[in-house]
């Protein structure tokens, strides 16, 4: 095999092996957050409360499989896993930036639909408090709409105050969840935006590595075959 498909292999490698392990930690970080389920009603409340967790596991998985494709099309040049990586690397690449797209064009959209995480998780309350308790510990805020919410039960949750031990009205968070969560997502959505597009960008090039690597191997074994 020449020296110019070994550079582009082992490049090609380590880029699927790098990949490889952001597929897993996105898959390990999304499944800590993903809370317990117990029933189908929990799942189906857990689908419709956690966008984000079930977004990151199947965001890792899809990266892991792919990058298992290329890892072994590298490895053992492999004409047909290398294209076949090439095709799924240019699809989710395609699908990234859809929803790059998505989030430029319907970002007033998107910010309803974090509200409406936040109501939702309200309404599910009584049953179960650990995705409010969550939404009101990460974001430091309290109640749905502010700690007002929580007046006709006559105390706050632990979770309202930095001191969990010692929550108050004097100590509790005034900040309503549901202005704080969307607020998070509408400051850290350009964030979102720019990194989807530089990730975009190196899958592109990694396709094009992928596709100089299967068109190297074609024309080695052609030239084999003489």
């Amino acid at each position: 095999m020449s020296c110019g498909i070994s550079m582009v292999k082992y490049i090609l490698f380590i880029f699927n092996l790098l990949c490889s392990i952001c597929g897993i930690l996105l898959i390990v970080f999304g499944a800590l957050l993903f809370s317990n389920i117990h029933n189908v009603d929990d799942f189906t409340d857990a689908l419709r409360t956690q966008q984000v967790p079930i977004t990151m596991i199947v965001l890792g998985t899809v990266i892991l499989l792919i990058s298992w494709f290329g890892c072994c099309g590298a490895i053992r040049e492999s004409y047909c896993m290398s294209m076949t990586y090439s095709i799924l690397l240019f699809v989710l690449m395609i699908g990234q930036l859809a929803l790059v797209v998505y989030m430029w064009l319907q970002k007033d959209k998107y910010l309803v639909i974090m509200g409406d995480v936040v109501e939702k998780a309200w309404e599910r309350r009584t049953r179960r408090a650990d995705y409010m308790d969550a939404i009101q510990i990460s974001m430091e805020c309290c109640g749905r709409s502010s700690y007002a919410d929580y007046a006709f039960q006559g105390y706050f949750p632990p979770s309202c105050c930095k001191d969990t031990n010692n929550c108050r009205q004097e100590t509790v968070y005034r900040r309503g969840c549901k202005q704080a969560f969307v607020e998070f997502w509408d400051r850290n959505s350009d964030i979102i935006k720019y990194t989807g597009l530089v990730i975009a960008a190196i899958e592109f090039v990694g396709f094009i590595f992928a596709c100089c690597l299967a068109n190297s191997i074609r024309n080695y074994r052609r030239r084999a075959d003489y």
